[in-house]
């Protein structure tokens, strides 16, 4: 018989609450976009309607190992986020703002 998660919880110790919670933060801060896509609830046909393009674009897009900076900040705008690009050195983070002014239309030189 399946139980809620609270009802679980309830019964744990606070060290048992805690090893949870970093371990949820954990997984949730590094995953692919399929399943970021999940966890905000969108489904691929309705990312497709927000970027006016067809589901299965969406489909390969999910399994690209490469896509334009410009394609993935439209994708996580779609699904109501912002995307930031940050460089992490021993030293500090840095975080990286040539990319934020790209506007739709705009190339990049290269």
């Amino acid at each position: 018989m399946a139980r809620k998660f609270a009802e679980l919880e309830a019964k744990m110790s606070p060290e048992a609450i805690a090893r949870s919670e970093a371990r949820y933060r954990e997984m949730v801060a590094e995953m692919p976009l399929h399943e970021l896509r999940r966890a905000r609830g969108v489904s691929q046909e309705m990312l497709a309607k927000l970027l006016h393009i067809k589901q299965p674009n969406i489909a390969k897009l999910e399994k690209r190992t490469d896509m334009y900076i410009s394609t993935l900040r439209a994708t996580i705008e779609a699904m109501g986020g912002t995307l930031d690009i940050v460089a992490r050195f021993p030293d500090g983070a840095v975080k990286i703002t040539n990319f934020s002014s790209i506007d739709e239309g705009e190339t990049a030189a290269t």
